[in-house]
């Protein structure tokens, strides 16, 4: 008796395997019927515009940028980058090395002219109130700095 009830044993373990085995080949068909590939509609990317501020820097940093090219890439610093964040206490905020640096390259350029630097400091003192002795700072720093 115990070898009829191995053999049931053994046979319904068969059949159950076998129930599997079929709900496992037929489930992959089914996912593959219900999951249609759904149309992704991507708008055209738009070219990003020049404004970003360390693209406008490595112009100023070229040292075969036109005056031309100068000019527009201060004026885009003034439109889009010109207010400098508020002092911390009595320091200067870290952000504010930017723009130091900026009037130092700019009064060190072969291609600038005294229009460039004179528009350049005026807007950025009128943008930057509390930061108008520390940009006269860098700006004599950057004309003593000439070498003439």
């Amino acid at each position: 008796m115990d070898i009829v009830l191995l053999i049931k044993s053994i046979m319904g373990l068969v059949v159950i395997l076998g129930i599997l085995i079929v709900f496992f080949l037929y489930m992959p068909f089914g996912k593959e019927q219900k999951t249609q590939k759904k149309k992704v509609y991507t708008q055209p990317s738009k070219p990003k515009p020049k404004h970003e501020l360390k693209e406008l820097l490595s112009v100023i940093r070229d040292k075969n940028a036109t005056n031309q090219q100068l000019s527009e890439a201060l004026d885009a610093i003034i439109k889009y980058h010109g207010h400098i964040p508020s002092k911390l206490g009595i320091r200067c905020h870290p952000d504010f090395d930017i723009y130091s640096e900026i009037l130092l390259r700019i009064c060190r350029h072969p291609n600038t002219d005294k229009d460039i630097i004179v528009n350049f400091d005026k807007e950025l003192e009128k943008r930057n109130p509390e930061y108008v002795r520390e940009i006269n700072d860098s700006l004599t720093k950057g004309l003593n700095s000439r070498g003439i």
